[in-house]
């Protein structure tokens, strides 16, 4: 297993298209409302990455037909815009992942439409517990695993099902880069975390069971008891004192409090 270690301008790089996703993804996430169509929200994002001299990093990935992924209530991940209009109550997961100058910076949100049951409302907020779970476990000198079980305690104790076909990655030149980052396991196992490692942890998290499928199209993975599901993603960067979020946004004080 090949693991980047980024230094010097490899960081500045990362830093740059970090804040860029984030600015991105703030966009997308603004655009979301009753009415508004999965593909508006994508004419949002490919024309704020533009303007911030970005392109989408997913538009034509493995054949993917879009510029950001929108994945709508018991859809996981990979859901592709398109006419699907939002309605109150929804769920909306936002993945947007952007290039610039060679870099890659990926994130992720669940943003709820209008006021949604408790207990979605909880998943959202456990799985985003559990991605600063997995931020605060990510210390150089210590195993990749201790994220992963850092993030599955939180599932678990919030009795929430943990997506295990998908996982988060290391992130550079490429937007998908070794090592690949689980959302369960146990502690003390797998690579030493090095300082200048740049890794995306995300948390894909649902409300009943943890199996999940792929429809036709290829692309979109939904729960397959069509319970909702969750996912939030930040990219990080592994420092001598622990992992810096190159992707930012408001919220983050708030949940590593």
């Amino acid at each position: 297993m090949k693991i980047s270690i980024k230094r010097g301008r490899a960081i500045e790089g990362m830093r740059t298209a970090g804040r860029v996703a984030a600015e991105v993804l703030r966009a997308c996430r603004e655009a979301v409302a009753p009415g508004v169509t999965t593909h508006d929200i994508e004419v949002v994002c490919l024309k704020t990455a533009h303007a911030l001299g970005a392109e989408s990093s997913t538009i034509g990935y493995c054949g993917f037909p879009g510029a950001l992924c929108v994945s709508v209530n018991d859809e996981v991940i990979h859901g592709i815009p398109g006419p699907r209009i939002i309605r109150m109550g929804d769920i909306v997961s936002l993945d947007v992942t952007i290039n610039i100058g060679g870099w890659h910076g990926d994130n992720a949100v669940t943003v709820a439409v209008g006021e949604v049951p408790p207990e979605t409302q909880e998943l959202l907020d456990v799985t985003q517990r559990a991605l600063y779970a997995g931020i605060a476990a990510a210390k150089p000198g210590r195993h990749l695993s201790d994220i992963s079980a850092a993030v599955e305690k939180v599932a678990r104790d919030g009795h929430c099902g943990v997506v295990r076909e998908f996982v988060g990655h290391g992130i550079g030149h490429s937007m998908h880069e070794e090592p690949q980052v689980a959302n369960f396991g146990r502690p003390g196992r797998g690579p030493i975390l090095e300082e200048g490692m740049t890794i995306c942890i995300e948390p894909m998290f649902t409300r009943g069971s943890h199996k999940v499928e792929v429809l036709k199209d290829d692309w979109t993975v939904v729960t397959k008891d069509g319970l909702p599901a969750a996912h939030y993603e930040h990219t990080v960067l592994i420092t001598a004192t622990g992992a810096e979020i190159l992707t930012p946004r408001a919220d983050d004080a708030i949940w590593q409090c």
